[in-house]
C-alpha cells in the first residue's frame, strides 16, 4: 500500500478489531495472526519493521541446544516444531544448514551426541534431518579452516537459517495480503481510555509530517519488544519493569574464514553460552554474547570486551582465524528477556528463559514479550487467543500453522540474494537497474531500492541499506559509500528534494560509522 492510503485508511474513525503496536517479529506475528483470521487489523511501528532486536539476530531457526542443555524440554520442542513449519510457511526464506561440533577430547562426540539424538527425537516428524558422528576427514571437508591439531572428529547436526528482517518484510507483505493495515515511522504517543478506564485506542504522530491520529480499537496489543515497559507506563505510569534486557554481539567477516558448506558451533564458551559462526549471504556470522544493560536504547554498541571475547574464541577453532582488521561489521542485538524473582532485573541474564509472557493490565492493555525468532508465529497465535477473547471478538480458528508467506516459492532464482524475493523476484528484475549494483563489494542493485520504495514500505536510506537489503551488516563501509545513489534513487520515488538526500546521507554515514571496529560512539545516543 502507498503511505496516503495507509493513512487514509488509518483515518477511518471506524474501530479496528486489533490494534498492535511494534512492527517486530512478535507484532508482525500477531498481525499477521489476526488479520487471517478475519480481524480487523492495524499494526504501528515507531520507526521501522524490525529497526531493533527483530533485524539483529544469529540469523537461525532454530529449537536452541542451549535450552536442551538448561533442561527446556518443553521450549525446545515448540521450537523444533515451529521450525519446521516455518521452513514450510517460508521456503524461500529459509533453508537446512548442517552445523559441526568439533571434538578435540575423546568424550566431545559421543557426550553431545546423545544430547542431539535428543534433540532429533523432539523435532519428530518435522526433523531437518538425523545428527551423526562424522569423522576427521569428513569435519574437515565441510569446514576446511578448522584447526586440525588434536581434532577426533565431531558431531554433525542440521537446523535452519534465514533472513530476519526479510522475514520481518515478508510477514509485512502477508499481512497486507491478507487485508490488514500497517504503518512505519508512526510512533504512538497516547494509550486512550474509555469512561470505565479501559484501553481503546492510541494517539499516534506521522514522523514524515508531524501530523497526529488517533485510533480506536477493541483489543490493543503492546509488542514493542524490549521497548514494552516503556509502552506500559504509558498505561500505568508506576508500573515495574518486566524485562532484564541483555546484549548480544555478533562480528561479521568473510567467507574464506568459513569456505565449507557447514556453520561451527561452540557447545560452551567461556561465558557458558554457545558460539556460532554460520555462513550468511556468502559472508559469515560469529557471535554471540550475553552482557547485561540497565537501559536499552535504538542503536546498542559492542563493548570492547565483547569483541575481543568472539575473536579470541573463534581464534581457538579456525584457522586461519579472523582479526580485528577482518571484521566486516559489528551488530548488537537485545534480548527481551523477562525478570524472574532470583534475577529481579539485575545480575546474570545467560539463564533467563526464552519463552514468551502475555500480561494483561487492569485496564485491558495486552503486553507480550520475550520469546524469539523461531517461535514468533505461536507468540502471536497465543496473543491473538487472548485479545479476542478479552474484546469479546468472534471466535475463529487460526489458520497460520499451514499459511504460506507472501513471495512462497520452491524455486530458487538465480543468485543468492534473489532468492529472499521469492515469487516476486522476477518482478523485481524487471525494474530499472536491475543489472546495475550499488556497489562493486556489495550485490544488490539499483532495481532493488525501487522495489523496496514501491512494495515494502522503505521511507529512508538505512531502511534500505539496512533491512530491505542487507547492506550495512555485509559491510557498513561499503554501505556508506553506496548511500549517496540509494538516496538520490529514494528521493526520485519518494518525490524527495536534495537538501532531503544529503540530509539522508549524513545520517546514514553516521550510523554505518558505529557498525566499524574503532569508530567513536555516538554523542546523545537515544535513551528510552
Amino acid at each position: 500500500m502507498k503511505r496516503a492510503d495507509i493513512l487514509q485508511a488509518i483515518s477511518d474513525p471506524a474501530p479496528w478489531d486489533v490494534l498492535v503496536i511494534g512492527g517486530g517479529a512478535t507484532g508482525l506475528g500477531t498481525a499477521v495472526e489476526a488479520a487471517t483470521r478475519g480481524y480487523r487489523t492495524l499494526l504501528i511501528e515507531a520507526h521501522d519493521y524490525a529497526k531493533g532486536t527483530s533485524s539483529r539476530s544469529t540469523k537461525l531457526v532454530h529449537g536452541g541446544v542451549r535450552y536442551l542443555a538448561q533442561g527446556n524440554i518443553a521450549l525446545v520442542r515448540e521450537a523444533l516444531r515451529e521450525r519446521g513449519l516455518l521452513k514450510r510457511n517460508a521456503p524461500h526464506l529459509v533453508h537446512d544448514l548442517g552445523f559441526l561440533i568439533a571434538g578435540y577430547t575423546w568424550w566431545s562426540a559421543p557426550f553431545y551426541g546423545v544430547g542431539l539424538k535428543l534433540y532429533d527425537l523432539l523435532a519428530g516428524r518435522l526433523n531437518l534431518g538425523s545428527s551423526r558422528y562424522i569423522g576427521v576427514r569428513e569435519a574437515l571437508e565441510r569446514t576446511p579452516t578448522l584447526k586440525r591439531k588434536g581434532l577426533k572428529g565431531g558431531i554433525l547436526y542440521f537446523d535452519g537459517q534465514f533472513d530476519d528482517s526479510r522475514l520481518a518484510i515478508t510477514l509485512l507483505r502477508t499481512l497486507e495480503d491478507h487485508g490488514g493495515v500497517a504503518l512505519n515511522h508512526a510512533p504512538v504517543t497516547a494509550l486512550h481510555k474509555n469512561a470505565a478506564g479501559q484501553i481503546d485506542g492510541a494517539t499516534l504522530t506521522d514522523s514524515e509530517t508531524g501530523q497526529t491520529y488517533t485510533v480506536r480499537a477493541r483489543a490493543v496489543v503492546n509488542a514493542t519488544g524490549v521497548f514494552v515497559d516503556s509502552v506500559r507506563r504509558m498505561d500505568e505510569p508506576g508500573v515495574g519493569n518486566m524485562l532484564s534486557p541483555s546484549q548480544g554481539v555478533h562480528v561479521v567477516v568473510d567467507r574464506r574464514f568459513l569456505p565449507g558448506d557447514s556453520a561451527l558451533m561452540v557447545p560452551r564458551t567461556s561465558d557458558g553460552r554457545v558460539l556460532f559462526a554460520v555462513p550468511w549471504h556468502d559472508h559469515v556470522v560469529i557471535g554471540t554474547t550475553d552482557t547485561p544493560v540497565p537501559e536499552v536504547s535504538l542503536e546498542p554498541r559492542a563493548l570492547p570486551e565483547e569483541i575481543d571475547f568472539i575473536l579470541r574464541t573463534a581464534a581457538q577453532y579456525l584457522d586461519p582465524a579472523p582479526r580485528r582488521e577482518d571484521v566486516r561489521s559489528v551488530y548488537v542485538g537485545l534480548r527481551p528477556l523477562v525478570s524472574n524473582e532470583k534475577t529481579d532485573g539485575v545480575g546474570s541474564t545467560a539463564t533467563l528463559s526464552r519463552d514468551h509472557v502475555i500480561r494483561i493490565s487492569p485496564s485491558g492493555l495486552i503486553s507480550v514479550t520475550g520469546g524469539k525468532w523461531t517461535t514468533y508465529r505461536h507468540m502471536g497465535e497465543d496473543t491473538v487467543n487472548r485479545a479476542a477473547k478479552l474484546a469479546g471478538l468472534p471466535e475463529r480458528l487460526s489458520l497460520t500453522q499451514g499459511l504460506h508467506l507472501h513471495g512462497w516459492s520452491t524455486e530458487a532464482p538465480a543468485g543468492e540474494h534473489w532468492q529472499v524475493y521469492g515469487s516476486d523476484a522476477g518482478h523485481v528484475r524487471a525494474l530499472e537497474g536491475a543489472e546495475t549494483k550499488l556497489h562493486p563489494d556489495l550485490p544488490y542493485t539499483e532495481a532493488e531500492v525501487r522495489w523496496a520504495a514501491r512494495a515494502e514500505q522503505a521511507r529512508t536510506v538505512e531502511d534500505v541499506l539496512s533491512r530491505r537489503l542487507r547492506a550495512l551488516l555485509l559491510g557498513a563501509r561499503a554501505s556508506a559509500e553506496a548511500a549517496p545513489r540509494v538516496a538520490q534513487l529514494l528521493a526520485g520515488e519518494l518525490g524527495r528534494d536534495d537538501a532531503w538526500c544529503r540530509s539522508q546521507v549524513r545520517e546514514y554515514q553516521a550510523l554505518a560509522q558505529q557498525y566499524q571496529l574503532g569508530s567513536p560512539a555516538p554523542a546523545g545516543e537515544e535513551k528510552v
